[in-house]
């Protein structure tokens, strides 16, 4: 009696105490209590006190419920009927009580139903001692209804502590149940003020998926319950629920799929049907509307083998989604995308038509069914890509509903490659292409307006890229044109840039594409100077065309170098943030790739200027100076560095490059040696020098290496075993080489194996284990000639010994 009135007290002063501490100790206290064995006993008495009030039933429900569900092997094994009996008074207790408590004790007698096999319940398990029980007790006939709609809910329910063999069994105790079930709540159809919670329940045991054929359920009650109260206010709610669940229970449970649930397809397909003219009826209310809708995109999911046949019947569904697909309500017109993706890849994939035999007859049906879908997917083109619109007062909206904007955005990209799938791109970009020509046209001289109908028409443009052939003829070159007469509006700006960046691979392989460069990057440019956003996706399509439009930019090195130095040196009217100027040093880099080696090296020289100015200005102002510097003023030139090297195919004039550079190189290590961002900056600039220029480098690898071999032993950087371990990979097996390749190896080795001297210093240390392991495993497989007879081998064998219980990538695949 004490624990239970300091159970009420502590949940009083959770809820009522107006001290925030007390209030805490109780919910500590509660959650504690929670978790003893006393629990049971005490939840029980409370639930059983007529002096209880609301907030201890609620409480003590949930304890109940949680302790059957995961703590039930506390009870001995005489408990069951005792606990049982006590759940089901409870049950009659508060049939008519609060809602909560009532759901709370209906799933503990679900729960203990999971745990206790159906033997113990009596024959026929706890679905015929429930039927007993209703038949006993009708009064009580709503509260056993609710324990009735959450049991096969819980077959589920992984918050019960059951083993896998037991809820496996659970499911097919209740499978094997289930007529007996259907035949209980079919009886209390006949109470009408049931017939809503008695669907709700039908829909919950629907969920088990199998049981029933759909030749016996096409006659149901409670199936033609369901379909003659979708019409019904106050049944259309439960009523939608069934008829939902009955359409995934025709696609489910047998092999030969919706084949052999035709009868019941029959009777539910006619009935939804008949709801098409409510979908646009303006008295409707939207939560209606939606339920119906939802109708709509289960039969589309579920039915989509059938759709596709292309069959008189089977267009009906696809015009209805159509429909829907058109509704105002983007939640609403969404519950189609689905549908539209998996009838593409139905239409497309060539397993959907192995049937048809030879190659001929599969392409011929293919082709067929493509051109019977065709004004459908043409359709659904016009009525979502205004969905992408900017709404007006996009500027005031919150972070989360641009967040929801954009995911509508891409949503709806999807559904447009869904289309031009079937359609095809070119197909795709004609209907757009007309979009975007009543945007421009349909606003006069007003840009306020005209921007935002003009970009979603782009956007959809540019999401089907991929898609339209790059000897497009007869649209692509319009849009082109038409570009660069938008208004610069910054959010138009930057879906136009991205449409050009999309494009980049249909510029190089049009005719006419060496005429509309020019205007592009006039446009690209003009991006990089309205803001930061505008700017990074400039510098993005900049890159993209770079890359595919390269052989023929070689002739425009001076506009690209007015752009890549206005941009590189930062100049105030160029918004592009350091991260996104790399696209530009990789864009430069790719066309000085096609260079010859004469043009290259004097480009490449030019490309370097803007990017050793500032390194060598900090240098000079001495080496106090240089040290202090913040270590992104440095990297965000040295990371332009290790792009150029990167991306410029000429190992030659890299070569040169890196050489007349080394002094700049070695100021920054020498000084900086202690930096860690700044040293992995620099040897990743010197990585990438190092696999493009192979064995051109000469001298200057030499001067490398022995420069990180002598700054290792001080600062133990683990990018300095990482760039060595890239050297290598490259000249590991070249024999002029061997001598000090020879030295390094046993110079970092030895330095690393005196680091790492136990599991404390691998915790410690894991990204040294991670690049000393990475370059024994290269040394292995490229100079096993120089690594093996080395005396420092054995050191390091010892090493991974200590380290071989540690979870390590290198390690593993150094010992394999």
């Amino acid at each position: 009696m004490d624990l239970q009135n300091t159970v009420k007290e502590a949940l009083n002063a959770l809820y009522h105490h107006p001290d925030d501490t007390v209030r805490m100790q109780a919910d500590r206290y509660l959650q504690d209590f929670q978790r003893t064995l006393d629990a049971w006993q005490v939840a029980d008495n409370l639930l059983h006190d007529p002096s209880s009030n609301l907030e201890t039933l609620i409480f003590c429900s949930q304890t109940l419920r949680s302790k059957v569900q995961r703590d039930f092997e506390e009870l001995p094994s005489t408990a069951f009927r005792p606990l049982r009996d006590s759940l089901n008074n409870l049950l009659k207790k508060f049939h008519k009580g609060h809602p909560k408590v009532r759901t709370q004790i209906s799933i503990a007698v679900a729960a203990l139903a999971v745990h206790v096999p159906a033997e113990d319940w009596g024959d026929g398990g706890i679905v015929k001692w429930l039927r007993d029980e209703m038949d006993s007790n009708p009064e009580y006939i709503p509260g056993f209804l609710e324990l009735l709609t959450v049991l096969p809910e819980e077959v589920l329910n992984y918050k019960i502590a059951a083993r896998p063999e037991r809820r496996r069994q659970f499911e097919k105790e209740l499978t094997s149940q289930m007529e007996v079930a259907l035949n209980t709540l079919t009886a209390c159809l006949s109470i009408s003020e049931l017939k809503e919670q008695v669907l709700e329940a039908f829909a919950s045991w629907l969920r088990l998926k199998h049981g029933i054929p759909g030749s016996v359920l096409s006659s149901h009650p409670l199936v033609l319950t369901a379909l003659s109260s979708l019409s019904s206010e106050l049944l259309s709610e439960a009523s939608v629920n069934v008829i939902s669940e009955l359409i995934h229970y025709t696609a489910a449970g047998s092999i030969d799929g919706v084949s052999t649930n035709v009868p019941l397809i029959q009777v539910i397909v006619p009935h939804v049907m008949n709801l098409k003219s409510q979908l646009s009826d303006s008295t409707k209310d939207e939560e209606d509307v939606k339920a119906i809708a939802r109708l709509f995109a289960d039969m589309g999911d579920s039915y989509v083998e059938l759709i596709a046949t292309g069959s008189d019947e089977s267009m009906l569904i696809v015009h209805a989604l159509l429909e829907v697909a058109s509704h105002p309500e983007y939640d609403i017109a969404s519950m189609t995308f689905n549908f539209w993706h998996s009838l593409q890849l139905t239409l497309t994939r060539r397993e959907s038509y192995i049937s048809y035999g030879n190659e001929a007859c599969i392409e011929a049906e293919r082709n067929k069914r493509l051109q019977v879908f065709r004004p459908a997917y043409e359709s659904l083109v016009s009525l979502v890509s205004y969905r992408v619109q900017y709404p007006e007062d996009y500027q005031d909206l919150s972070y989360e509903d641009l967040r929801e904007f954009k995911q509508t955005k891409y949503a709806v990209a999807d559904v447009l490659t869904d289309a031009a799938s079937v359609l095809g791109g070119d197909a795709t970009l004609k209907i757009l292409y007309t979009k975007l020509l009543e945007a421009v046209s349909g606003n006069g001289n007003n840009e306020q307006k005209e921007w935002r109908p003009a970009e979603a028409a782009l956007f959809c443009i540019r999401a089907i890229s991929n898609y339209v052939s790059v000897v497009e003829a007869e649209v692509m070159p319009q849009i082109m044109a038409l570009l660069p007469k938008l208004p610069h509006q910054p959010q138009l700006l930057q879906t136009v840039c991205l449409t050009i960046g999309a494009y980049s691979k249909w510029l190089d392989s049009a005719s006419c594409g060496v005429t509309i460069l020019p205007s592009v990057l006039d446009i690209l440019m003009n991006g990089m100077g309205t803001s930061e956003d505008c700017a990074a996706v400039a510098a993005l399509a900049f890159r993209h065309i770079c890359d595919d439009c390269r052989k023929k930019l070689c002739g425009c090195l001076d506009g690209l170098f007015h752009i890549y130095n206005r941009t590189v040196s930062g100049e105030d009217s160029f918004k592009v943030p350091a991260e996104d100027s790399l696209h530009l040093v990789e864009a430069l880099s790719m066309v000085v790739t096609e260079l010859p080696l004469d043009d290259a090296k004097r480009a490449l020289e030019a490309l370097c200027i803007p990017v050793i100015s500032p390194l060598q200005e900090a240098i000079n102002q001495g080496p106090e100076i240089l040290s202090k510097r913040p270590s992104r003023q440095l990297t965000v030139h040295i990371d332009r560095f290790a792009y150029i090297f990167r991306y410029v195919k000429h190992p030659q004039v890299v070569a040169d490059a890196i050489q007349r550079l080394w002094p700049i190189f070695k100021a920054i290590f020498d000084v900086r040696a202690w930096d860690m961002r700044t040293m992995e900056s620099l040897c990743r600039a010197c990585k990438y020098a190092v696999r493009t220029s192979g064995r051109f480098m000469g001298l200057t690898i030499g001067a490398m290496l022995e420069e990180i071999q002598s700054l290792y032993r001080q600062h133990h950087q683990p990018c300095f075993l990482y760039l060595s371990s890239e050297v290598i990979k490259i000249f590991g097996s070249d024999p002029s080489c061997a001598d000090y390749l020879k030295n390094l190896i046993e110079s970092l080795f030895q330095h690393t194996t005196r680091l790492l001297t136990n599991i404390q210093e691998f915790t410690a240390r894991p990204d040294i284990a991670d690049d000393c392991f990475l370059l024994a495993s290269r040394c292995i497989r490229y100079c096993p000639q120089l690594f093996i007879p080395s005396p420092v081998f054995p050191s390091l064998v010892d090493c991974s010994m200590i380290g071989i219980t540690v979870q390590h990538r290198c390690l593993t695949h150094y010992w394999r």
